[in-house]
């Protein structure tokens, strides 16, 4: 008889269960340990190289509410009227921001030192991202923990969110803005959410997710996205798995909790009750409520499905019926607020919002497939495997959840590159949910090395017989229903690869290892890559290195340096003129009062500013003198102010049309194919300001404007404004010249000086498509299409055009005549230019005007071309149509084509060369001509602003 015991006894492993268990928690403990310092460290690159400085613009802000609140305490901050920002205007601060992070900060602040730790506030705000950070890591394990049930996946996905870019672009020390924050509430919000639903003793978890969604609230305006990222999962478990006690209480106490808080807020006030963008939420509160009513009246009445169904009508079109009531009674009234342009941005097809300041904000324009490699590096390859596993897996309500953010977040992203900092979190989560599945196997082979492929004893005493055969044995006896049943089409597709699988343990334990070896490289790869990546992200704009000719390399502090000098050089009362982007840095570095800054809460008034700077010397200085004591700009290449110079054009076009008039993206307001100016953009106060004392053909007239100061390195330079308007200036201080909310109140808005009356009623104000609430006028609507379809790369007569509406467009836009295939085919009084005239449409329009030609040829290769201006059309006899060289577009406006040149036409394939041996795709076009801009006025006319 054959001794079978060896069958029953425990199989041999390399570790004892009990100590792999061991083993296990302690490594998890150590790799939670290790991501918490990696989250902190990674984020002090800043502070390390450059101090405790603040950095960037929104930063300064911040810093600047934080000292007030510190400075005046919570009821002065709420009634804060501050004069010294968008003058001559004002702006109500306290009550239209959101003021979490300043309370935080301070409340972190008087924490610390009331702990005998000496600490300046200064220094508690560039940490503060840092230690949010660290809680954000935590909280995302803590999350991940809760929707997979996996303590490896925990650890794992700790680490990820500890150092991914995708968390750090908005959590760097020095970096006091309002995400760093923000980023922790939301992710506290949805784990709070999503342990609430774990069963239905756990209601009361609802309770802290609403006090975490009041935080979120009160700290970044993303609490829209919280919102109804949450009232969708909502919806999603009511389609899944119907009425539930269980999810009503923990949805409507969240809601209920998170509402009340969030309308406490100033900034935020009753639009949770009014917004379009935050309705939808508000819809699935009372849904659940009438559901909640339904399924106790069922109970109570011991109702069918049936009537259960009748029951459910009756009340759901009740309730759709006062709905339509209370709609119609509210709209007409404009309760109900229109969808922000930024938020419109995400649900139309193109890739423009149709507000020229909104889309002049780089972080506003979708995503980019590089963006996304660049801040979630490999994440970008397992947390996809992770949603599909999820997806694949038994559906739960934690795991719905998963699915339905990265479904959200990944949509929204991809419209707004600001936004991939959402997919931080369930990048993290998912790409944990895969790495800990493929590495619990690994260690699962490894762990089997101490077995036998199968015991001796048990092959010696079973007969050798095949899987199908004893099969067949357990079905005869009855033992195994399952097994008896037929093959299902996956086990007759892929049969022998499972038993080749099961049957080949030592190829699996290779194959483990060399998984773990491949995973350990990867692993130490994506640490150096977000640590690389953490250092670039934490270089301030403020200051940065650089390099000297000569190899020496620099700090350049030029811009703190030009704000030093402000504040130190010039009157406390002094007013300083400078592009939106710097009015924080003016106020929070330099202590002096700014035109605009970066709340961009008055479109017309950015508009002025940039009708000031786009204006020639004479017509600028008879506005700038009514508002500013100093102009700053912003010189010396990168990201100065000329690079600015076009949005600054078009913001100031949309409420002053006659700056570039018919063409909304100001074309004309820029640079040549050779670097030179335009003459709009030579004449303009900003080209003047930015390259005098560098270009000796740039005069200044002394009687308007002289240079007063010059940083060392010239990346920034003020003027100061001659012959100032003290009356002007008098005028807007005087308190009695303010407009109150009501008598002996503090809500006192500034007004523009009479002097200027005359300019601010030739404003028109910007309407955006967006506003319903808003007649517009067919000149908006106009503005708008035409808009769009510059910012498109369209034009209103494009090649083939038959539309009427582009008939009127003929006779000024560029007419199609045909495409040729040799420059042979051309006039013989053909002008040559090449370069980047020959890659963009309206460049080549310029030149033909320029040398007074009608007609233009172009052939265009990569970023530069080739161009010829000619009077004479050629021979249609010559064209040819239908050819793919034809076909490629225009650098600047891609419904044109611009022919094709040598490597070009290659790519567009099936050219053939010319009679020179030469692949060269030539598109004509007619130009128009030239609209002349001078027009005869009166000398009073003249004089007007």
């Amino acid at each position: 008889m054959v001794d079978t015991t060896a069958a029953t006894e425990p199989p041999k492993t390399l570790v004892p269960p009990a100590e792999l268990s061991r083993v296990g928690a302690a490594v998890r403990v150590a790799l939670v340990a290790f991501a918490l310092f990696s989250a902190y460290d990674i984020r002090l690159f800043a502070i390390k190289t450059y101090g405790l400085v603040i950095h960037e613009f929104d930063p300064w802000f911040n810093f600047r509410a934080t000292q007030y609140l510190a400075d005046h305490g919570a009821y002065e901050f709420f009634r804060w009227y501050d004069y010294m920002v968008w003058y001559p205007l004002g702006r109500p601060v306290g009550s239209t921001i959101y003021p979490g992070m300043q309370f935080a900060a301070v409340w972190i602040w008087q924490g610390i030192n009331a702990a005998g730790i000496e600490m300046s506030l200064n220094d508690v705000c560039c940490y503060i991202p840092a230690w949010f950070g660290v809680v954000a890591s935590a909280v995302v394990g803590m999350l991940a923990w809760e929707t997979t049930g996996s303590k490896n996946a925990a650890a794992i996905a700790t680490m990820i969110m500890a150092i991914i870019p995708a968390h750090i672009m908005r959590s760097v020390g020095g970096g006091y803005d309002n995400e760093s924050i923000a980023m922790t509430c939301m992710v506290t919000t949805f784990y709070f959410w999503v342990r609430s639903l774990r069963d239905d003793k756990s209601w009361y978890y609802a309770i802290a997710t609403g006090i975490a969604y009041f935080c979120m609230v009160a700290t970044w305006g993303g609490y829209i996205f919280v919102l109804n990222m949450i009232g969708l999962h909502a919806v999603v478990l009511y389609l899944h798995r119907g009425m539930n006690a269980k999810i009503f209480w923990a949805y409507t106490i969240f809601y209920a909790i998170g509402t009340f808080g969030a309308i406490q807020i100033p900034v935020v006030g009753l639009t949770p009750l009014k917004s379009m963008e935050q309705l939808g939420p508000c819809g699935v509160f009372f849904a659940y409520i009438l559901l909640y009513y339904i399924e106790l009246q069922a109970q109570k009445r011991n109702l069918d499905e049936e009537d259960k169904k009748k029951l459910m009508m009756k009340v759901f079109l009740a309730a759709g019926a006062v709905g339509l009531v209370v709609i119609a009674l509210l709209a007409p009234t404009g309760y109900f607020g229109p969808l922000s342009s930024r938020i419109r941005g995400l649900f139309v097809a193109h890739t423009r919002t149709g507000n020229p300041l909104v889309d002049s904000v780089a972080e506003h324009q979708p995503t980019s497939p590089q963006a996304y490699y660049q801040f979630l590096n490999i994440m970008c390859y397992f947390a996809p495997v992770g949603f599909i596993m999820s997806s694949a897996s038994k559906p739960n309500d934690a795991r719905t959840f998963l699915i339905s953010y990265a479904a959200v977040a990944y949509y929204f992203c991809s419209k707004m590159s600001r936004l991939v900092i959402l997919l931080g979190p369930i990048a993290s989560a998912l790409g944990s949910i895969s790495i800990a599945f493929i590495l619990e196997w690994c260690v699962d082979q490894i762990q089997s090395l101490g077995e036998d492929d199968e015991p001796s004893a048990v092959k010696a005493a079973e007969p050798v017989t095949s899987p199908r055969s004893k099969k067949g044995k357990k079905g005869k006896s009855g033992g195994d229903r399952k097994s008896a049943a037929p093959e299902s089409t996956v086990t007759k597709a892929f049969g022998p690869l499972i038993e080749a699988y099961h049957e080949n343990k030592q190829g699996r334990r290779i194959a483990a290892g060399a998984i773990l070896f491949l995973f350990a490289t990867m692993a130490l790869g994506f640490h150096r890559y977000c640590y690389a990546v953490g250092e670039q992200m934490s270089g301030p704009s403020i200051m940065y290195k650089a390099r000297l000719q000569n190899g020496e390399t620099i700090i350049v502090d030029d811009y703190r340096e030009a704000y030093w000098w402000l504040r130190d050089n010039t009157p406390e009362d002094a007013r300083v003129m400078a592009w939106w982007d710097y009015g924080y840095q003016i106020t929070g570095i330099g202590n002096r009062t700014s035109i605009a800054d970066g709340n961009t809460w008055n479109h017309e008034h950015i508009a002025t500013l940039g009708r000031v700077l786009s204006a020639n010397e004479k017509r600028a200085h008879r506005i700038a003198r009514h508002l500013a004591d100093y102009v700053l700009v912003w010189a010396g290449g990168g990201g100065d102010d000329l690079a600015k110079s076009p949005h600054m054009a078009r913001i100031g076009n949309s409420v002053f049309p006659d700056i570039c008039p018919d063409d909304p993206t100001c074309s004309e307001f820029g640079f040549t194919s050779d670097g030179q100016p335009t003459p709009m953009m030579r004449k303009s106060l900003l080209y003047k300001l930015t390259q005098y004392g560098y270009r000796q053909e740039i005069k200044i007239d002394p009687n308007r404007f002289q240079h007063a100061f010059s940083s060392k390195y010239g990346k920034c330079r003020i003027f100061k404004i001659m012959k100032v308007s003290q009356e002007s200036k008098d005028w807007v201080a005087d308190p009695n010249n303010r407009i109150c909310d009501k008598p002996g109140g503090w809500l006192c808005r500034g007004q523009y000086p009479p002097a200027l009356k005359s300019l601010i009623e030739k404003r028109k104000n910007f309407a955006q498509l967006e506003d319903f609430n808003k007649q517009k006028s067919k000149d908006d609507e106009k503005y708008q299409e035409e808009y769009h379809k510059r910012m498109g790369g369209k034009h209103p007569l494009e090649k083939g055009a038959t539309a009427a509406d582009d008939k009127a467009a003929e006779k000024k836009s560029l007419k199609y005549v045909g495409c040729f295939a040799s420059e042979s085919n051309l006039p013989k009084d053909k002008v040559y230019s090449g370069g980047s005239k020959g890659a963009n449409v309206a460049q080549a329009r310029n030149f033909a005007w320029e040398k007074k030609k009608k007609f233009i040829a172009i052939s265009k290769s990569g970023d530069d071309g080739h161009v010829f201006a000619f009077n004479t059309a050629p021979a249609d006899s010559d064209k040819v149509e239908e050819d793919p060289g034809c076909s490629v577009p225009c650098g600047d406006y891609e419904a044109f084509a611009c022919g094709c040149a040598d490597a070009a036409c290659d790519d567009a394939g099936g050219v053939t060369p010319d009679d020179k041996g030469l692949k060269r795709r030539w598109v004509v076009y007619e130009v128009p001509p030239k609209k002349s801009s001078k027009k005869k006025v009166s000398k009073k006319a003249t004089d007007e602003l």
